[in-house]
């Protein structure tokens, strides 16, 4: 003999009312997206600061004792005389002066920088470096790096900015006639 059992299954409803779709999710979604906008806020604003290094005048290096030692951006003229480069060590050596205020023309400037002996003045190494086109004599330096104890100041960055060698290829003011 067979024998069939049957089962039935009873559905209860239950007292609970059901949340808005998708109210939850929105909830979440938006404090993590305000976590993500914090964090990414945060790492925009730690990096800048990090970052954000102005130059200092070769004067304010030498003035400032609780610089050296310190990794400083700094910027001056370079004497020409004083350039010389080891090819066998890739070393750098130059003496940088200080730039006064500018003036209009930064040409003129740098070329009463190197000029004044007055000029407060800086030997700056620069080590496993190629000699670049636009170390000259007058052209400005930036080097970041930081003065030793003897008063050299060893860069591991060198940016120039020659102004005399661009003179010809910057054309003159437009006069305009009334």
């Amino acid at each position: 003999m067979t024998q069939t059992t049957s089962s039935t299954a009873a559905w209860e409803k239950t007292d609970r009312t059901p949340v808005a779709a998708g109210a939850g999710q929105r909830k979440r979604f938006l404090i993590g997206g305000v976590i993500i906008l914090v964090a990414i806020g945060f790492l925009i604003l730690n990096g800048t600061l990090n970052n954000a290094q102005y130059f200092i005048t070769v004067d304010e290096l030498l003035t400032r004792p609780e610089l050296r030692g310190k990794d400083v951006r700094i910027s001056g003229a370079v004497i020409g005389d004083t350039i010389q480069y080891d090819t066998a060590t890739l070393t750098i050596r130059f003496t940088m002066a200080h730039i006064p205020e500018q003036t209009e023309n930064l040409a003129e400037t740098l070329h009463l920088a190197v000029n004044d002996p007055a000029a407060a003045r800086v030997e700056v190494v620069v080590e496993n470096q190629p000699m670049p086109d636009l170390l000259l004599n007058e052209a400005q330096a930036i080097v970041t790096g930081s003065l030793d104890e003897g008063g050299v100041f060893r860069a591991n960055e060198l940016l120039l900015k020659c102004p005399t060698r661009y003179e010809e290829a910057v054309p003159g003011q437009v006069e305009v006639s009334s």
